[in-house]
């Protein structure tokens, strides 16, 4: 007797309790699924682009709306400063590097970011062709840029304003590409580079066309960045030049590594939320097919006590009996795996902010692994009353009392 065989059989004998079992156990796995893929590729993507930026200078107001904006590029600035206070504090002898970022402007969704080359330098990105900029209006793509606008080294482009560049475009103004990044996961992917002179070109309405050096002629200390990234001297920078900078000067200092765990705990308690949103699905999916099983188990009792007289034992109809739990588990679990990726990539697709964090379903978190062990508990547990209930079926009461 072919014990996968016959559990199928029985599956398909009650095809529309099956399904709705298998929906509702897809669904509890989904949920955890998709809280699992977000928080681990979140979480993965906050460390990865914080990469050696130990402080953010930029305007007053909120300290994560000015991290997210400056280092992931998925807010709005909280504003400009000033270009000669900021380099100013570049010099501070606790600052061992800074680098400026001027922001404004975007090509289809993906920020132009004017900076120098210390920026990517700092995420180690490796060009795959062309080189870095050099003048205004010459940008080094990300590959993520490349890949979904189709630009290549050599051709020219229209930034439009605002942080997804749905604004109005600077026509006056063409960015030409000449060179592109290799992949690396990181936020540079998703960024167009340029010097910071071209953002200061493009916004400035008296003498956008005219420059002298490495900046628009003019009085520099009219000039404005959006921000400063910092890189610490000594360890000591990490507990003064915060204090310093917003204690004495016009502009906000921000850790990147405090606004994280914040934004973490803040987002623990919705995750955690729903997390066990999806495991009181999963105990009810157990709970249904418990239910199914042991009513099957009633309504076969007949069929049992025949495959017995006809040599079955009971050990091999204790074992179907849980395979039959076991299918319905896996094949709960599976879909559910199957839903929750699914739901992850059309969420990092269709939404611009988590089409910008990189997030996707192409991925496989190693705590998924233990949905699948999840799935043999619920498979073992649903199953085994009505498998010990056919383990104890007396062949000759029930011939009889039929």
């Amino acid at each position: 007797m072919n014990l996968m065989t016959l559990s199928l059989a029985y599956i398909r004998d009650r095809a529309l309790n099956s399904v709705l079992n298998l929906l509702l156990l897809a669904l509890g796995v989904a949920t955890i699924v998709t809280l699992i893929l977000f928080a681990s590729q979140f979480e993965e993507r906050l460390r990865q682009d914080a990469r050696g930026i130990h402080l953010v200078v930029g305007a007053k107001g909120s300290p994560l709306q000015l991290i997210l904006s400056t280092i992931y590029h998925v807010d709005i600035p909280t504003g400009n400063i000033s270009l000669a206070e900021a380099s100013a504090l570049s010099k501070h002898r606790l600052v061992a590097n800074a680098i400026p970022l001027a922001l404004g402007d975007a090509y289809r969704g993906f920020r132009i970011v004017g900076t120098d080359h210390s920026y990517p330098a700092g995420y180690k990105a490796e060009l795959a062709e062309g080189h870095l900029w050099e003048k205004p209006f010459e940008v080094t793509i990300g590959a993520r840029v490349k890949e979904e606008t189709g630009l290549k080294v050599g051709d020219t482009f229209h930034g439009g304003h605002g942080i997804t560049g749905s604004g109005a475009d600077h026509e006056e103004h063409a960015y030409r590409v000449v060179g592109s990044y290799k992949k690396s996961g990181a936020v540079i992917d998703r960024l167009i580079m340029t010097p910071v002179e071209s953002v200061w070109i493009i916004h400035d309405d008296a003498k956008r066309d005219k420059l002298k050096g490495p900046m628009i002629e003019g009085r520099p200390a009219e000039r404005e960045i959006t921000a400063m990234l910092i890189r610490y001297r000594s360890p000591i920078a990490a507990i003064t030049l915060p204090r310093f900078i917003n204690a004495r000067t016009r502009m906000q200092a921000a850790s990147p590594g405090f606004e994280i765990k914040r934004l973490m705990a803040l987002l623990g308690v919705g995750i955690q939320t729903l997390q066990g949103f999806g495991i009181l699905l999963v105990g009810t999916a157990a709970l249904s097919m418990f239910i199914a099983l042991y009513n099957a188990m009633q309504n076969r009792r007949y069929d049992i006590a025949i495959m017995r007289s006809l040599g079955a034992t009971r050990r091999k109809l204790f074992c179907q009996v849980l395979m039959e739990g076991l299918i319905m588990a896996g094949a709960g679990t599976l879909s559910g795996i199957l839903i929750g990726h699914t739901v992850i990539e059309l969420i990092g697709q269709l939404l611009p902010q988590a089409r910008a964090m990189g997030l996707t379903g192409l991925v496989w978190v190693p705590a998924e692994w233990y949905l699948l062990l999840l799935a043999g508990m619920v498979g073992i547990v649903s199953a085994v009353v009505p498998a010990v209930q056919a383990y104890r079926t007396d062949i000759v009461v029930t011939l009889s009392a039929r």
